[in-house]
């Protein structure tokens, strides 16, 4: 067994869970304020598709890899995760969650994630920003899943217990993005206490 891939499927695994979970706590928000301008309800849309996407393009194989690492996916979707279309996705999103949104993320997490339990990492699958192995791309999803129900904890008002496994992933993944972009420095400064960070600082 690869223990890398077990680890990282493990990772993605929880970080499904806390999310469906989190989700429970909803109740009849789905119309406040979610993230910019984002409402509940199309907050958790966008973060579905952390899920969905995985089903997605394991069901589209690539030929070849041409992004090697989730960093170089990330820094290669960048442009596309600024624009206006992941607004209107992300409502999309949220309303094709129908009528009860809960109970239809969890039948997203459990599906998907019986999906992944029977791949094996080495599956060629084409993303939005080219073929990459499914080993490189689902810790992408894991950041996206800690980082949105993180901001859905914030935006419900219940503390954002990340999950250890899920919150070592994607920290790790902010590290290498942070020591790619220049920005380590400021980034351990601020994590030791030596100094805030500066206005604006993202490693996105």
């Amino acid at each position: 067994m690869d223990l890398v891939w077990d680890a990282s499927r493990r990772a993605f695994a929880e970080a499904a869970a806390w999310f469906a979970e989190t989700v429970t706590h909803v109740g009849d928000r789905w119309g406040e304020p979610g993230l910019g301008e984002w409402d509940v309800r199309s907050l958790v849309g966008h973060t579905s598709r952390a899920l969905l996407t995985v089903e997605t393009y394991v069901a589209r194989p690539a030929d070849a890899v041409e992004v090697e690492s989730a960093v170089g996916y990330v820094t290669s979707a960048r442009e596309l995760a600024a624009g206006a279309d992941v607004t209107a996705r992300g409502r999309e999103a949220g309303a094709a969650l129908g009528a009860d949104p809960a109970r239809a993320v969890g039948k997203i997490a459990e599906r998907v994630l019986a999906l992944v339990e029977g791949c094996d990492g080495t599956e060629l699958v084409t993303t939005i920003v080219g073929g990459m192995r499914l080993a490189d791309y689902l810790p992408t999803r894991t950041f996206e899943l800690v980082v949105h129900t993180t901001d859905l904890s914030a935006a419900l008002g219940v503390p954002a217990d990340v999950p250890v496994g899920p919150a070592t992933q994607a920290l790790e993944l902010v590290a290498r993005l942070a020591a790619a972009g220049g920005s380590a420095g400021a980034l351990l400064l601020a994590v030791t206490g030596r100094r805030g960070l500066p206005d604006g600082f993202s490693v996105l």
